[in-house]
């Protein structure tokens, strides 16, 4: 046999053998970690997907809820996880574009990650109880002004998307409030209702059959469930903190053809009927997100929070 003809087969063989590779993947189930524990919003929207990956790929996809610090454990053990598509994750990006910059230990960054596809967007509002006499964003402002600092406000903990973009709009409006610090949204919220508290930071889905009023929408636009209600934008706030996107993630380093595979199953996923449910009945909104798109939104996120976080002279802990 020739060299060229020895050359010849040794890469068909080569080509095969990676095909043979692409064609035999997945031959096991697949782990979906889920950095927050079970019954949430998150996991149950997180296990719609999984099953719509299930019986795309025709392989069991389990989800596993490695809960704790914010988050960061679960994205950890995704981070160091093999890159073989046998492992990914499903969550918020905030553990990426926040946590870094305010939780000592962190060992990912935003590199460490293949961005699979957005699924789910979870907007904020400002919000007051129907017994305030806060009527509007223009009464809010008037108020802030002539009192600097009496304001008080709830959020659910330093340096989460809500404590952010509540100083955000501070800072941009060159106003000041007085933050109060909550283990949680769900703690602000009755606080909130009887008074003790004069805003809360809570998101849109907590104002369904709640009796609170929004006063304005953190972000660029208005969402579709509150038409009345003005984004910060309007008020004058050029660059918002984002809302809280959620998606599916990856260990850097999948082959091309498996995760062309994971993104084609997680467009599929979000055009389910089964997940839009989930989505909806959370009461959050789908905003599908290729895995570029994903990428870019959540590196451009990241270097934004950083920048704010050092202007508000926040230090990790």
């Amino acid at each position: 046999m020739s060299w060229r003809s020895s050359c010849a087969v040794a890469m068909l063989v080569a080509l095969g053998a990676i095909g043979a590779q692409a064609q035999s993947w997945p031959t096991r189930p697949i782990e979906v970690i889920v950095p927050f524990p079970a019954g949430g919003s998150t996991d149950v929207i997180g296990r719609s997907v999984a099953v719509a990956l299930s019986e795309l790929l025709g392989q069991q996809v389990v989800v596993n809820n490695r809960d704790g610090a914010s988050g960061t454990i679960g994205f950890n053990a995704l981070a160091n996880a093999a890159p073989d598509g046998y492992t990914i994750g499903f969550g918020p990006t905030t553990p990426i574009a926040n946590a870094p910059y305010l939780m000592k230990g962190v060992r990912y960054g935003v590199d460490s990650f293949e961005y699979l596809c957005q699924v789910f967007e979870n907007p904020f509002t400002l919000a007051v109880g129907l017994e305030s006499k806060l009527k509007s964003a223009q009464d809010l402002l008037v108020a802030a002004r002539e009192a600097p600092g009496k304001l008080s406000y709830g959020h659910a903990g330093v340096g989460t998307i809500p404590h952010l973009a509540a100083e955000n709009l501070a800072d941009a409006l060159h106003l000041k409030f007085q933050a109060v610090p909550f283990r949680g949204e769900s703690a602000i919220l009755p606080v909130l209702l009887k008074g003790d508290i004069d805003l809360g930071t809570v998101a849109v889905v907590s104002l369904r059959g709640q009796k609170f009023r929004p006063l304005l929408l953190f972000g660029g636009q208005r969402h579709p469930a509150l038409p009345d209600v003005p984004s910060e934008r309007e008020l004058g706030v050029t660059t918002s903190v984002p809302p809280g996107h959620q998606g599916l993630f990856a260990p850097k380093g999948l082959r091309p053809e498996v995760r062309a595979a994971l993104e084609r199953g997680c467009a599929d996923a979000v055009g389910r009927e089964s997940v839009r449910k989930a989505i909806d009945n959370a009461g959050h909104t789908v905003t599908y997100m290729t895995g570029a798109q994903f990428q870019a939104q959540t590196e451009a996120d990241y270097k934004f929070k950083g920048e704010l976080i050092r202007r508000l002279g926040l230090a990790a802990q």
